[in-house]
């Protein structure tokens, strides 16, 4: 009862303070996590979401297992399969023990958030109820050892009630350590119910075979939500979406699903929140990117949601560190 109460009022504290985009009207910096991931580049534009919302990013280091061996930073060979997924016995070991054995709260002491970058597929061992690769070998997983960490990571913030933002892949995390299932694949998952997926979530590749962001709506499915708090409408607009993979069915979890995009007849779900939690959201996908756009005065950036609308996630997550 407790938790509900604290979780509504700071529904209510968000709402507030997104409305205002009072970030630090102490005069204060939130430090913001951002959770470990091989490829450097890719942090820029959450540091300058975090940064636009009033926050400081930190990087996060990589969190290892206890007793797991690594070269360097890359898990040994052993540990993963042909297809890069992490091997089943060891998902087994990083599931069951988590991150005893490991300094992540020296890691994250000073941190008051963390946010969950995308990327690419999570290891299927990684499941609560575990599956076999999805097998498209243009969409294999891109890096077990990246897994492990965030799993870890994820872990530890969901227990110790520190906020976390997920964003596509890492809202996918967010359900994976919450137990919930993942859809591997959209357009799989259309063929199998002989239906048409015409890639709402997910361009095509051009001639070049390069991949871009495509705009679509979000309808947000729950009025007493974080989603609902941060944005205060029942349809969010161009949104930037790039993924082939979506969360399933969140019954039997504390996760709530917050946020649909109707597509070729099926709901997807664009957005969850833990109900357990202060501040546990993971939208499916990237305000990061249109602040990017914006920011940077791309040519592109009108197909996207507005800047004051994207950053709010943002200044949601902020928020949300100084109402506790």
């Amino acid at each position: 009862m407790r938790q509900i109460y604290l979780r509504f009022w700071i529904c209510v504290l968000v709402a507030f303070a997104v409305s205002l985009a009072a970030t630090a009207g102490d005069g204060s910096r939130v430090r913001v996590g951002l959770a470990w991931q091989p490829n450097e580049s890719a942090y820029d534009r959450v540091i300058l979401s975090i940064e636009q919302a009033g926050g400081e990013a930190v990087i996060l280091p990589q969190m290892k297992p206890a007793g797991f061996e690594y070269e360097g930073n890359v898990l040994c060979p052993k540990y993963i399969d042909e297809m890069g997924v992490l091997r089943q016995e060891y998902a087994d070991i990083v599931k069951r023990y988590t991150y005893q054995g490991t300094d992540i709260a020296e890691a994250l002491a000073g941190v008051q958030a963390v946010v969950f970058l995308g990327g690419g597929d999570i290891s299927s061992t990684l499941f609560a109820v575990p599956q076999t690769w999805h097998g498209i070998a243009e969409d294999s997983p891109a890096n077990a050892t990246r897994d492990v960490s965030e799993y870890l990571t994820m872990a530890y913030c969901l227990d110790h009630d520190i906020p976390v933002l997920g964003l596509c892949r890492g809202m996918q995390m967010l359900a994976v350590v919450s137990g919930a299932p993942l859809i591997q694949d959209l357009g799989e998952f259309f063929d199998e119910m002989g239906e048409n997926y015409h890639f709402l979530h997910r361009m095509q590749r051009d001639a070049e075979g390069k991949r871009y962001y495509t705009p679509h709506d979000v309808t947000v499915t729950d009025h007493t939500s974080l989603l609902y708090a941060i944005t205060a409408t029942d349809t969010i607009h161009d949104v930037p979406s790039w993924h082939h993979q979506v969360v399933g069915d969140v019954s039997g979890t504390h996760l709530k699903v917050t946020g649909v995009t109707p597509t070729d007849g099926v709901d997807i779900i664009e957005a969850i929140e833990r109900t357990d939690k202060r501040f546990a959201l993971g939208v499916q996908f990237h305000p990061e990117e249109a602040i990017r756009q914006h920011v940077k005065g791309e040519p592109g950036a009108s197909r996207f949601m507005p800047l004051d609308e994207a950053v709010k996630y943002f200044i949601a997550l902020i928020s949300a560190c100084k109402a506790s």
